[in-house]
């Protein structure tokens, strides 16, 4: 059976539609740290406060490591629906369903050493480790949930579905407020009541993602094979590209970690008060990089499709306009942080010494802002077309010149020197991906789509 042909040229409004769904569902992120926050700061003690603080740093760090599982998913799931292999697509969301699942079941696993070790490196009151101990031990149980939702999202975003995308997130957002609020507001369940708020939001959340998933893959179903096609699972081949993948995007993702916290640990060498000036300023370009996202995950999907299809004209239609949002959007947000940074500052600190330091290094800030627009598209075409092998060397030489850069610049300009090397980072991050961008794009002629 012949399969219709996708749409040669995506425009700038589909591009658009793809994604401010998903920028809206970045930036409703923040809202839930801020009620959990809220709540046990006037219902819980001061060491549920501290150990919230502390509790949602270590699930941040072990959801980031297995972010591979959305990117890949999305990358394969794109290229099987370029295809029209709506079998390949279910089998694809199948073998994302069931990684996330044993390692979220490893992770429940492993939960007294990862809280042993947790409590080793993040230094804290007996209080706070005692309460932050509860915290891990209740939502780690929620990690086959938050795993699979991963994947879910990673196939949502493949299949171009941003607006489920969006409507799932506020889902959960929704139903993690109202739970924290109920059990540790009114049940005063302190910070083990956020924890289990957390899980039971996300064990939901997945049981509201997977009937959705279900309904958008029963009217793709157009193949002779079996909903759930079993061969299909046991592909080696699929199988090991998958593995390759997922361990390609991880080993990326640790070391864009270590340029953050080693970033983060020289700040700390120059004093509290630039320490907490780096923070405040990292935290705007947090907030820069959920808009930059947006984008960066449209061009995801439509490469992805394109390359499956093979089809360069709807390839670089996807590269450029996206291309084009990003860009802009950064320059706008790199200008809109020296006009108004100021004031976001004195939002985010009411410390005179904090305040004057961070509006010192405000332009370095909004520089880091507006080159890192180049490494969020990149990421994202890569993650599209699965050359994540690709990403992982780019990512070891842009870190490698990080440090190489940021040495001698610490020690003639001190903490002007680490900025100006961390901006140099975020630019070598797309540069050493550029390198290999010519190789993806001459691939199409062939309808190449490997993880190469």
């Amino acid at each position: 059976m012949r399969t219709p042909r996708l749409a040669a040229e995506p425009s700038h409004r589909q591009i658009f539609a793809m994604s401010w769904p998903i920028i809206i569902a970045n930036t409703a992120n923040p809202l839930l740290g801020l009620v959990d926050t809220a709540v046990i700061g006037n219902f819980g003690t001061v060491h549920d406060l501290g150990a919230i603080a502390l509790g949602a740093l270590i699930f941040l760090f072990i959801y980031w490591a297995f972010g591979f599982l959305r990117m890949a998913t999305t990358g394969f799931v794109a290229q099987a629906d370029g295809r029209c292999e709506s079998a390949e697509v279910r089998a694809t969301v199948a073998r994302g369903l069931l990684m996330a699942t044993a390692l979220g079941l490893l992770l429940i696993g492993l939960q007294q050493p990862i809280d042993w070790l947790a409590m080793k490196l993040f230094g804290a009151s007996s209080a706070v480790e005692a309460s932050a101990s509860d915290y891990l031990r209740t939502r780690i149980w929620g990690a086959p949930a938050a795993l699979g939702l991963f994947a879910i999202m990673g196939t949502l975003i493949g299949l171009g579905l941003s607006r489920q995308l969006l409507w799932l997130q506020l889902l959960m957002n929704g139903l993690n407020m109202l739970l924290d609020i109920y059990f540790a507001g009114h049940l005063g369940w302190g910070a083990s009541g956020i924890a289990l708020g957390t899980a039971l939001a996300e064990w939901i959340t997945l049981a509201v993602g997977l009937l959705l998933i279900w309904q958008q893959l029963r009217r793709r179903h157009s193949d002779p094979e079996a909903f759930w096609p079993a061969a299909r699972l046991g592909d080696m081949g699929k199988l090991r590209a998958l593995l390759q993948a997922n361990a390609d995007i991880m080993i990326r993702t640790l070391l864009l970690l270590f340029c953050f916290g080693w970033f983060t640990q020289q700040g700390a060498r120059f004093g509290d008060a630039v320490l907490a000036a780096n923070h405040v300023l990292l935290q705007l370009i947090s907030f820069s990089a959920f808009f930059l996202d947006g984008f960066a995950f449209a061009a995801e999907s439509v490469v992805g499709q394109a390359l499956g299809r093979g089809q360069r004209e709807r390839f670089d239609a996807a590269v450029h306009r996206s291309t084009h949002f990003s860009a802009a959007t950064a320059l706008l947000l790199s200008t809109l942080l020296l006009l108004l940074g100021g004031g976001l500052i004195a939002l985010l600190t009411d410390l005179p010494a904090v305040r004057e330091l961070a509006q010192h290094y405000l332009p370095w800030c909004a520089l880091y802002v507006l080159l890192s627009f180049g490494a969020f598209q990149l990421d994202g075409i890569f993650i599209g077309a699965t050359r994540t092998r690709a990403m992982r060397k780019a990512s070891a030489a842009s870190a490698a010149g990080f440090l190489l850069l940021a040495y001698p610049a610490i020690h003639f300009a001190g903490n002007t020197g680490l900025w100006a090397a961390f901006c140099g980072y975020v630019a070598l991050r797309a540069l050493c991906l550029i390198v290999g961008y010519p190789a993806l794009r001459s691939s199409l002629a062939a309808g190449v789509s490997a993880s190469g």
